[in-house]
């Protein structure tokens, strides 16, 4: 390396999900190439789905992720009742929440206080942060489990559950089930507030985006697993209507399409896009606790998201408890669904942003067309933009110092690399 050329490169990201890598080039103080490399192969399973019957796609979407199975389970499930034209409401959709909420509970939790704390503490991992605070610690893994267990009485299982289907569940668990876990949603309350205002304490880098935030809104309630896609720039769509605005292109180094909104621009989904999209609806105890964790109307700093992911924590365990109590068990655990042909959409808020499915059936309910666009291809254009803009403020680092700081800055968006790479179209030409 001369002294005029910098080259940052990490073959193997560490503490994200799946395989990726970086590699940023400088010359002359300027930028040469920033890569937030996804080797990790394709995995097809649009094309695999197709010829299945619609009843097995849930099941089938859910291996695409082993920590938020229910992001593809729920939104499978929507995309096929909208072409089948039924609905789920009433109880069925209360569990649908509860069972979400679970998935943000256990999700953020891991990320937030496993994968991405140690980066602000000059820690290599959760075992180092275990020997200084073990009671923090502890507290974060009784909160993941609580989040596992939610998903297990709902869903018949922790990873990849098996009782959610077309039209609801093949069997609603009881309320005194449900009303089991109240005392400890109400010890998560306290937990994660005190690990928010523990995190509220960390020396955030300094750094601002003007990002286009693109989420979920519903008029009654916080989105998670339903809504109209909407932009902080004026967008409002309904689902359909997400690939006319919305589109993917394959760059050279990555095995993931990557998303851009109109124009080729990058856009944000995730914890900062929901809470800067819909400020207005989260309940007041988890705006008082944003205010006091330092956070305003708006967040900016990519950094700050871990934040954001401990509020969106305490409201999900807040949630939880008001679903259980309202919760009376139905007479009926699904809705029956016809079979006939028609094209569908589904879409819900991931634990890292909105995950969006769109299928065609045939008469005999079979797929004839999948297209499932997941958070992390849609965020890694604007990842690239982050690590763009934080080497531009931080070139006086020394290699090891700025590596870190650009391996933080592509965790700050828990990037769930193989749910980013199960879409790739496969395609033979034989001459």
């Amino acid at each position: 390396m001369s002294d005029t050329s910098r080259t940052i490169k990490v073959d193997a990201l560490a503490r994200v999900e799946g395989e990726g890598a970086l590699h940023v080039s400088i010359k002359d103080d300027q930028i040469e190439a920033v890569k937030f490399r996804i080797f990790e192969p394709p995995r097809f399973f649009e094309a695999f789905l197709q010829g299945r019957h619609y009843s097995e796609v849930p099941d089938i979407t859910a291996r695409i992720c082993g920590i938020c199975p229910i992001a593809y389970m729920m939104g499978a499930s929507q995309a096929m009742e909208n072409s089948l034209g039924i609905e789920v409401s009433g109880d069925l959709q209360r569990l649908r929440r509860l069972i979400y909420c679970g998935e943000w509970i256990e999700s953020h939790v891991l990320h937030a206080a496993m994968l991405h704390a140690p980066d602000f503490l000059g820690l290599d991992d959760a075992l180092q942060i275990a020997k200084q605070n073990p009671e923090l610690v502890n507290d974060a893994l009784q909160l993941k489990k609580l989040g596992n267990d939610i998903m297990d009485i709902v869903g018949g299982r922790a990873v990849h559950p098996v009782n959610m289907k077309v039209g609801g569940f093949y069997k609603a668990p009881k309320k005194s089930q449900l009303e089991a876990l109240l005392p400890r949603l109400e010890w998560a309350l306290e937990s994660s507030r005190a690990i928010a205002l523990a995190f509220a304490e960390f020396d955030y880098p300094d750094l601002e985006q003007d990002y286009t935030c693109v989420s979920l809104q519903h008029p009654e309630e916080y989105a998670i697993n339903r809504g109209q896609i909407v932009s902080n720039r004026g967008l409002v769509i309904d689902l359909e209507a997400f690939l006319q605005h919305f589109s993917e292109e394959h760059v050279a180094h990555s095995n993931a399409l990557q998303g851009s909104f109109q124009g080729g621009k990058p856009y944000l989904v995730g914890p900062i896009a929901r809470y800067n999209n819909t400020q207005s609806q989260p309940s007041d105890n988890a705006r008082q606790l944003a205010a006091e964790c330092g956070l305003g109307a708006v967040v900016n700093n990519p950094y700050k998201s871990i934040l954001v992911r401990m509020i969106e924590t305490y409201y999900a365990c807040e949630e939880s408890i008001r679903l259980i109590q309202e919760y009376q068990q139905p007479e009926q655990s699904s809705v029956e669904a016809p079979t006939v042909a028609g094209e569908g959409y589904g879409c819900t808020e991931a634990p890292r942003g909105i995950c969006f499915h769109r299928y065609q059936l045939d008469s005999e309910g079979l797929v004839k067309l999948a297209t499932i666009v997941p958070p992390t291809a849609q965020n890694q254009k604007q990842i690239e933009e982050d690590l763009r803009a934080i080497v531009e403020k931080s070139l006086e680092m020394p290699d090891d110092q700025l590596t870190w700081r650009c391996e933080q800055t592509i965790r700050n968006y828990d990037p769930c690399i193989s749910c980013a790479t199960h879409f790739l179209k496969l395609t033979i030409e034989r001459n």
